[in-house]
């Protein structure tokens, strides 16, 4: 049986790589990747039609384990992030100022543009604070240092 030219390595890289853009998540450029080390190899010192499968199946599968870990570090950091679509989370640290004075551990402070009701220890107006949690959608504030 033939071997494989290097060139159809390439157009197998590439069309794995179109069908990435297409289909994304599903590994095909790892796979794409093995198929450009055979491609590579082959035109380098002209391998059989053996040693190109065996080529393309180890550098597809270690290419595939090492895409692992990358999607698994880009997940772990990304979710050190702002959680998505969950807004009162993302308040935690936020500073603000006292709108109207909290009494009784109740009141109404400014973060950003808006008012939101909060909890916390008597303050006046006009007090910088900074959020400490979030409860339903009270602020629980402190003093800012």
């Amino acid at each position: 049986m033939p071997a494989i030219p290097w060139w159809a390595w390439s157009l197998i890289a590439v069309l794995l790589g179109l069908g990435e853009l297409h289909a994304p998540g599903s590994y095909l450029i790892w796979i794409a990747l093995g198929a450009a080390v055979a491609a590579a190899a082959d035109a380098a010192v002209g391998l059989t039609l053996e040693h190109q499968l065996i080529t393309f199946v180890v550098a597809s599968g270690l290419s595939c384990v090492g895409g692992y870990f990358v999607y698994r570090r880009r997940d772990f950091l990304g979710s050190k992030g702002t959680p998505l679509n969950q807004r009162a989370v993302s308040m935690v640290g936020a500073r603000g100022m006292v709108c109207e004075p909290i009494r009784n551990g109740q009141g109404k402070v400014r973060l950003g543009d808006t008012v939101w009701a909060a909890e916390g220890p008597d303050l006046p107006a006009g007090t910088p604070i900074v959020v400490h949690s979030v409860a339903g959608v009270r602020m629980i504030v402190g003093p800012s240092a």
